[in-house]
């Protein structure tokens, strides 16, 4: 996929296909790419952050919007630093020599093209570590596609069942469909997840995080997800919805996940054979993983 998906951009699902040289999409975000933070992330899933930490690249931008969004402000095209395929290679190459154990590239879906060629251009230079492609889930099909020889990781989102909350809170009434179709291309080119030495070298991590008051939808979806692929992807449930600024305009969003609520949800994920997973223990529920985005590495 070359930088010429731009002029007439059909990247995700929402299909603006507008020309980015000259326009924004849904995403916000023009052909130039942006970024506002690149460094060691210890937040992630165990065998992602491992010990030394996830070399890790937030993007500005974003196609979903969610009105509980915790990186609000680079989401909605707030701040970050234009950034080169040339400069986000040298980035990689940089997170590299500190000690990452992969390079992580979060919200990168509108920015695509940027990521095959920085990453084809680093690989010449020595880039030796995995690709993890971190995602909302609201893929194009298509776009995972022409990820298959760039992504060794991906790890993503998979937020909603029902279209009308995908609608409510994400304008995404196509959600499921759409990330159902992504992941199943996600699994196909990674199969199994491969995993040596506590760290992850290939697979496909999915990520469902509980919203307050919609533990029977949870339930819904991770029944769904694991009937379908069982143990060929690791599922990551986590607890650590914080109420934002955004949320305080839907009553049902303004309160914390309770500890019945995710338990519940873990024991029914228990009871359906699920093993391959990650739960949440102690207090997730808090500012501190929002990372700053002071441009620091970029």
């Amino acid at each position: 996929m070359t930088h010429e998906a731009y002029y007439n951009c059909r990247l995700c699902p929402r299909g603006c296909g507008v020309d980015r040289r000259s326009s924004r999409g849904f995403c916000g975000e023009s052909d130039t790419l942006f970024a506002a933070r690149a460094a060691l992330h210890f937040w992630e899933e165990p065998p992602i952050s491992g010990t030394n930490g996830s070399g890790t690249v937030f993007f500005r931008g974003c196609n979903l919007k969610c009105v509980y969004c915790q990186n609000y402000s680079i989401a909605h095209g707030f701040g970050g630093k234009e950034v080169s395929p040339a400069r986000l290679a040298e980035i990689y190459l940089e997170l590299q020599e500190k000690g990452a154990h992969n390079i992580n590239l979060v919200t990168p879906t509108h920015f695509i093209p940027h990521v095959i060629s920085s990453v084809s251009l680093a690989r010449e230079r020595g880039l030796s570590l995995p690709i993890v492609y971190n995602t909302g889930g609201y893929e194009n099909a298509a776009s995972i596609r022409a990820l298959k020889n760039t992504a060794d990781i991906y790890l993503t989102d998979f937020k909603y069942f029902k279209a009308e909350t995908a609608a409510k809170y994400s304008a995404a009434p196509d959600y499921f469909e759409c990330a159902d179709r992504a992941l199943a291309e996600m699994v196909k080119q990674q199969p199994s997840p491969v995993i040596e030495n506590g760290i992850m070298k290939r697979g496909v991590i999915v990520r469902h995080l509980l919203l307050p008051g919609h533990l029977i939808e949870s339930k819904l979806l991770i029944k769904y997800i694991y009937e379908k692929y069982g143990d060929r992807v690791i599922l990551s449930l986590m607890n650590q919805y914080t109420p934002v600024r955004q949320s305080a305009l839907y009553p049902n969003l303004n309160r914390p996940v309770t500890a019945r609520e995710y338990n519940s949800l873990i024991t029914y994920a228990s009871r359906l054979g699920i093993t391959n997973a990650f739960i949440q223990e102690g207090e997730t529920q808090k500012d501190s993983f929002i990372p700053p985005f002071d441009l620091t590495g970029i």
